[in-house]
Parts: C-alpha cells; sequence; structure tokens
C-alpha cells in the first residue's frame, strides 16, 4: 500500500503489456470509494491505465470516456473473441475470472454477422414481453415481498427485496417457476460466477447455470409457451440448444444483479441524499432522477472484461499489442472530468455508459425492461412503507468487495409496521 491509501505498483510478469508499475485491480483497499482509485489512475497514467487483475495477469484498463466509446466502436480492433489473448498460456484452470473470459458459444464472444445474427435473436425475443404486464408483475412480485416484512418494521432490503425481485421477474420472464429451490440455487450460481465472494467456486457455479438451463431448454422444446426461451427455441434463425442456454445466461445473468444493485444504489441514494429526501414520497420524478443518477455515479457494471486487440494499435496513448487484454471502465468513463468540466455530473442526461456502447451493448429493448423492473420496485416499496429510513448511519453501509459489480452487502431500513 501506499501512503495515499491505493493499492501498490506490482513489477509486471514476463511478456507483460503493461507498465512495470502497473496497479493490480484487487484486494479490499479501495472497493468503499473505487471512484478515488480511478481519479488517481487517471492523473497518474491518463485515460488508459496498466493493471493486474487476478493472479497478477496483465490487462489495460480503459477509464476515458472517449476512449471507451472508441473501443466499443471499433470492433474491427477491439473484438470480443477470447481466444485473441496473449496471456491464455499464464492462466490456470481454476482462475477465478473464466466465466468471464474463457471462450463460450455465447452472445458475448460472437463477432460480425454471427454476433447480429444472435444478437437479433435476444432482441426478437425481449421485445414479445410487454412492458405494461411486466410492470404489473413487478408490482405483484413486490407486494409479495413487501409482505413478507411489513408486519416486522423492520428489514435487510438487499437480499429481502432487491436481489428477490429482479430475480423473479427474469425467471418468470424465461418460463421457470418463480420459486422452488432450482430457481434459488440458480440465482446463487449466477452470483458466484459473475461477482465470487469468499470461499465460491465460480467456475463450479457456472457449470450448474448451464446445466440448469438445459434442462429449461429441453423442457421448452417439448412444450413452448409465451416466455423468451420459447421465442429463442423458434426463431428462424435456428439456433442449436447449447447456443441458447449460453444466451440465456446471458440474458438471466443481466437482467438479475446488475439490476438488483441498481434498486438498492437507487434506495440508498434516496435515503441518504436530502435532495430527494422532500420529494420522495410518491415522487416519480425523483424515482427516476434517483435512477438515472445511480448510472452515472454507482453503476452496477463497474467494469467490464474485457476486448482483445486485433492488431497492435494506439490508444490513449499506449501501445496496445495484438492480444492484448482491455477491462472496460464504465464507471471510470461515466465520471471522466473530460466530459464533465465542471466536476458536477448531470444526472438529467442518459448518455451514460452503463450499459456500455456499440454492437456489443445491452440488446434493445434490455435496458427498458431493467428500468421497468427497477422503477416499479423502488416506487412501489415507498408507496407500501412512505416512512422508510436507513436503519443505520449511512456510513455503516457497506459495498461487496468487487471492482466488477457495484452494490451493498446489505441496506437495512426501518419503518412504521403495516398490517396486511
Amino acid at each position: 500500500m501506499t501512503d495515499s491509501g491505493y493499492p501498490s505498483a506490482h513489477p509486471a510478469p514476463p511478456g507483460c503489456p503493461a507498465h512495470a508499475d502497473a496497479v493490480r485491480l484487487g484486494g479490499l483497499e479501495y472497493q468503499q470509494t473505487p471512484s478515488q482509485l480511478y481519479r488517481a489512475l487517471r492523473r497518474d497514467y491518463g485515460p488508459v491505465a496498466p493493471v493486474l487483475l487476478d493472479g497478477d495477469i496483465p490487462a489495460w484498463l480503459v477509464l476515458g470516456y472517449s476512449e471507451v466509446t472508441y473501443v466499443t466502436s471499433h470492433d474491427d480492433l477491439f473484438a470480443r473473441d477470447s481466444r485473441r489473448w496473449n496471456q491464455w498460456e499464464n492462466i490456470p484452470g481454476d482462475w477465478p475470472l473464466l466465466p468471464y473470459v474463457g471462450y463460450q458459444p455465447s452472445v458475448l464472444f460472437t463477432e460480425g454477422e454471427e454476433h447480429r445474427q444472435r444478437a437479433g435473436v435476444i432482441t426478437q425475443a425481449l421485445e414479445g414481453v410487454d412492458q405494461f404486464e411486466l410492470s404489473y408483475d413487478c408490482r405483484e412480485i413486490a407486494d409479495d415481498l413487501i409482505a413478507r416484512f411489513a408486519g416486522s418494521g423492520q428489514a435487510e432490503l438487499m437480499a429481502e427485496f432487491a436481489h428477490a425481485l429482479p430475480m423473479r421477474a427474469a425467471v418468470q420472464m424465461c418460463g421457470m417457476p418463480t420459486s422452488g429451490d432450482d430457481t434459488r440455487q440458480l440465482v446463487d450460481d449466477l452470483r458466484a460466477s459473475l461477482d465470487a465472494g469468499e470461499g465460491d467456486d465460480p467456475v463450479a457455479a457456472y457449470g450448474r447455470v448451464g446445466e440448469r438451463l438445459r434442462q429449461l431448454v429441453k423442457d421448452k422444446r417439448a412444450a413452448p409457451g409465451p416466455d423468451v426461451t420459447s421465442r429463442m427455441l423458434t426463431d428462424q434463425a435456428g439456433l442449436t440448444d447449447e447456443e441458447i442456454v449460453q444466451d440465456l445466461i446471458s440474458v438471466i445473468a443481466a437482467a438479475q444483479q446488475p439490476t438488483a444493485n441498481w434498486i438498492c444504489n437507487t434506495l440508498r441514494l434516496l435515503l441518504t441524499d436530502e435532495r430527494f429526501a422532500v420529494n420522495v414520497s410518491g415522487g416519480r420524478l425523483s424515482v427516476g432522477e434517483a435512477l438515472n443518477e445511480v448510472l452515472w455515479l454507482d453503476t452496477p457494471t463497474q467494469n467490464f472484461i474485457g476486448r482483445w486487440a486485433v492488431r497492435d494499435v494506439q490508444l490513449g496513448g499506449r501501445q496496445i499489442k495484438a492480444g492484448d487484454c482491455l477491462v472496460l471502465g464504465l464507471a471510470a468513463a461515466n465520471t471522466d472530468p473530460q466530459i464533465w468540466p465542471e466536476g458536477h455530473v448531470g444526472a438529467e442526461n442518459a448518455a451514460h455508459l452503463s450499459f456500455s456502447n456499440g454492437e456489443h451493448r445491452c440488446p434493445y429493448p434490455a435496458p427498458l425492461l431493467a428500468d421497468v423492473m427497477a422503477r416499479t420496485a423502488v416506487e412501489t416499496l415507498l408507496e407500501r412503507l412512505p416512512d422508510l429510513v436507513l436503519a443505520v448511519e449511512p456510513e455503516e453501509l457497506s459495498w461487496r468487495p468487487s471492482i466488477w459489480m457495484r452494490g451493498l452487502t446489505a441496506l437495512p431500513v426501518r419503518f412504521t409496521p403495516v398490517m396486511q
């Protein structure tokens, strides 16, 4: 550690594309306030910083708004097929980030026409979701969850509400039961594979997710219904069952964990920021502003791995070698002082990169459906429990120790008990 509290520089391993003073992206030192780390990296390195991932694997962290936009707009230079990576010989079989970067026959790793076809299948399937019906379903789910703790006058909203609501909504959209051991295990495994905590085995968890969804695809082949999975199966593109399984993993993972953190981060903002305190109760405009501000300042997906350089190229003053890995610093880009020169983020606009950018951004209409889930969850909770307040001091709230996802470990609240 340095005197400033940021991770110390570490010598890079042989063959590292980064400089010898690359910063290790790991540990607990900065994870409560990652924005301070991003400012320090931008100050010391500019818009593209040399970093070390788990196991001191070298990569580049793209911090600048313009640079992230450039990378995501130029698939010919920075592609998604991770088999290009020049570090595979150094990656152990139990590397914790393998669920992110290990090549799968998934829409996430496809390129060119194949990607456009696969993303088109997801888009068509999601367009079949009626947003008014989804809002109604989310309100019913919210009412059911709130009823479980409303009489006690206290709750831990992260586990009891924010995570549970998008989980039930996502699996319902895909044609799975909204409750039961299988569904709970699926959600636990998704969390472990995408945001592993101490004691988790992300590689094994990812394998279990695939097995559960293979069974779902098999069931829907036999008996299709009005759901996302069935629409993907009957799409004229004719994807294989395994391709659909892999793409369903992407759909459900994107709908559940990021949306849960979006809900909880928004509730934290509403309950701790005096700008919203006067107008929160029943104030739809305030909820909308809070949701959008969170996407700028506390976006659920902080960093995304990754892109791989197709050939040697310059980016942000750095020489990127063919096969180098680039991590998209979405949170850092959203607060880039080059786009907010006065230091004030204008949360009223929606030009953030929280859903990424370019052909590999979240496929339309996924962001709209996530907004329906998050907005309905927050509004319903505030309508049902209008005197909701934090049960701890704001500074006592802690963030999960992850450089990838931005979410609280817990959000304890209290309120006047409501008898159902």
